[in-house]
């Protein structure tokens, strides 16, 4: 999958991303279960977060909604110089929120600041080794060796003002995993097309439009409310009633009545999504089990048997009521490395289940904690009540807490959990993203960033590696589906399911479905 860097004019990047619309503006409300944890642009990394931050920040590239291509954005054009040198243009006459102008300085400040000790976009920054500015309109991205899928995780790289950031004692992003925070926690100034003009932590956050905002977009809307709504039936009552006009995640029990109401409608498409549960197979005894001196989960055939003994069909069909697709891998079908083979499941078996438990020396079983979010994935907490009672018949005493998700996330990522749910979408629509962060040993530049249970395999690390600087697309390819075949063979996580997202909004409301589960403002008309 060689990546083609394509030299783009100023002009054909505006009539690919840009149209005028002819409609009146109009205000838009739309609610899903999750808060955000911060505004620093590179603190957190969550799909939810992402999306959100997009309105206000702006990256040098973005996704086409409807096509998925890389398009222009602050980037007008990029080209490679050498296998290891990418040069970027700068779009002229952009403006930050405050009136100052968008420079290469800033460009180059931004994607340092992704590369830094307490930044959770280390993923999207993988093989950059530097960023130099070149001219005032130019900066060259320089890599450790050639990355095919540079400008797929450039599109999560927003870019921040330097001077902002300096002035207000924000230069590093907030360490997500402690307390103490920075102004660009709460506050926000980017060059997006909207402004944020106020946030209170789950209740609501406002944004108006950007009356200086370089760009011009096919939706109509100036004004944006987002309110986090934990209850999904609240939700529900919320769109019944006209108070939102969209909800991002209604219940599966709730989507009959929505699809059947006169003024309703229900666009459904499937999420590059995969849901997984993480096991701790790093510490040498687990806090809270009954199990002392040894770790049960650093054994193959205990992950394995808690696997088998989860009746994933039973959890699509009754829970998640064909939201659910089971999988056997930690990425979805979109993503590449994705085969049929290696998405097959381990079947699921009672008897296989206790007999693997058996032989790993726990015939009774074992008493582990089990951490769940409560608001951040479809039915997040009961499946995980439902995987405690499966688990419970083979033995296994699962002592389940659920938390929101602005306090689950800092917990798994301190290595907090023994056994824990984790959600995986992939915005580089490429297995590295996932195996890099998912399964990697734990090291620098993105590898582990999310390999909270410190899974580490020296084969794995011998691939993912391999993988991140292979330009062959054939051999690529290969070693991608190997890797991720490897990760089911030495039961890395245990996979669930891809989610399949349905958004429920007003007649009225016209935009585009992604895959990413992300609303984008731009294609958002009320009528």
């Amino acid at each position: 999958m060689k990546l083609n860097y394509s030299l783009l004019s100023v002009a054909a990047a505006a009539a690919a991303l840009l149209f005028a619309p002819s409609l009146q503006a109009k205000p838009f409300k739309w609610a899903s279960q999750g808060e955000i944890s911060t505004w620093d642009i590179h603190s957190q990394n969550n799909a939810l977060q992402n999306g959100l931050h997009a309105n206000v920040y702006e990256s040098l590239v973005y996704y086409n909604s409807k096509t998925f291509d890389v398009e222009p954005v602050l980037a007008t054009a990029w080209k490679e110089i050498s296998p290891t040198q990418v040069r970027f243009t700068l779009r002229q006459g952009v403006k930050f929120h405050d009136g100052s102008p968008l420079t290469t300085d800033d460009a180059v400040y931004s994607i340092q600041r992704a590369m830094a000790k307490t930044s959770n976009f280390t993923p999207y920054v993988q093989g950059i080794s530097k960023v130099v500015k070149v001219d005032a309109q130019n900066f060259d991205v320089m890599l450790s060796s050639p990355n095919p899928v540079l400008l797929r995780q450039m599109t999560e790289l927003r870019i921040m003002s330097k001077a902002w950031a300096e002035k207000n004692k924000s230069v590093e992003p907030k360490d997500i995993k402690g307390t103490d925070e920075n102004f660009a926690h709460r506050n926000a100034m980017g060059t997006g097309p909207y402004t944020l003009e106020s946030w209170q932590p789950d209740v609501k956050m406002v944004f108006k439009r950007n009356p200086n905002w370089w760009g011009k977009m096919d939706g109509n809307v100036t004004e944006i409310v987002y309110t986090p709504i934990k209850s999904a039936a609240t939700r529900i009552a919320a769109l019944l009633s006209g108070e939102v006009d969209l909800v991002l995640d209604p219940s599966p029990q709730d989507l009959g009545r929505l699809r059947a109401s006169s003024d309703l409608k229900v666009i459904d498409g499937v999420e590059n999504r995969t849901i997984f549960l993480g096991m701790d197979q790093f510490r040498e005894e687990l806090p809270g089990s009954n199990i002392k001196g040894k770790n049960p989960l650093k054994d193959v055939r205990v992950r394995k048997a808690l696997y088998q003994a989860i009746d994933a069909e039973t959890i699509s069909r009754n829970i998640m009521r064909g939201l659910g697709k089971p999988t056997g891998t930690i990425v979805a079908p979109q993503v590449a490395g994705y085969t049929e083979a290696v998405g097959k499941r381990f079947p699921y078996s009672v008897d296989a289940s206790k007999k693997l438990l058996a032989e790993a020396g726990y015939p009774d079983g074992f008493e582990v904690d089990f951490a769940c979010p409560n608001n951040r994935y479809i039915n997040d907490e009961a499946i995980c009540q439902a995987v405690t009672a499966m688990w419970a018949r083979v033995g296994v005493k699962a002592k389940l807490r659920t938390l929101p998700l602005v306090n689950y996330f800092p917990m798994i990522q301190r290595y907090e959990a023994s056994i824990y749910m984790l959600g995986w979408g992939v915005p580089t629509f490429d297995g590295l993203y996932s195996l890099q962060s998912l399964v990697r040993s734990v090291g620098q530049g993105g590898d582990g960033n999310y390999n909270v249970g410190r899974y580490s395999n020296q084969r794995m690390d011998y691939l993912v590696d391999r993988i991140k600087a292979e330009t062959d697309a054939p051999v690529r390819a290969r070693m991608l589906t190997e890797a991720l075949q490897l990760s089911n063979d030495t039961v890395s996580h245990i996979p669930l399911h891809d989610q399949v997202i349905p958004w429920a909004m007003k007649k009225n409301i016209e935009l585009v479905h992604r895959a990413d589960n992300r609303v984008d403002m731009r294609t958002v008309k009320v009528n």
